[in-house]
């Protein structure tokens, strides 16, 4: 599958393991590098490496955090908002590849299993 997405976002020089950042950010912003690393369950680092990155891109921005100095907002630029309907079009073909002969049932149980494995992973 991430084989699929990267190819699918190539063209937005957005990798796979950067979408979903850019993704929770649009629905969310602002947003503090920590509150998105707790939301993802990722570790900083690799969070603030995927955030450089969308960040050299020119898709999302930063601002000091007027309630707490020490943090950063997170905020998608103009070119950021432009691109997340073309990102979510890319995650919906390949969501459609994935679903192929599986009924919308199945694949809600799949990801409802999927997500409590992730959970008690994250405990």
């Amino acid at each position: 599958m991430q084989i699929l997405i990267s190819a699918e976002l190539a063209p937005y020089r957005i990798g796979s393991g950067q979408y979903i950042f850019l993704m929770v950010i649009a629905t969310g912003q602002p947003i503090t590098q920590k509150a998105l690393s707790e939301k993802l369950l990722i570790d900083k680092t690799t969070t603030a490496k995927a955030i450089a990155k969308l960040e050299l891109e020119g898709y999302v921005r930063r601002e000091v955090d007027p309630a707490d100095n020490r943090y950063h907002q997170l905020y998608l630029t103009e070119a950021g908002r432009e691109v997340v309907p073309k990102v979510q079009e890319s995650l919906g073909r390949v969501k459609s590849r994935t679903k192929k002969g599986i009924t919308d049932e199945e694949y809600d149980v799949f990801i409802g299993m999927l997500k409590k494995v992730l959970h008690n992973l994250s405990e």
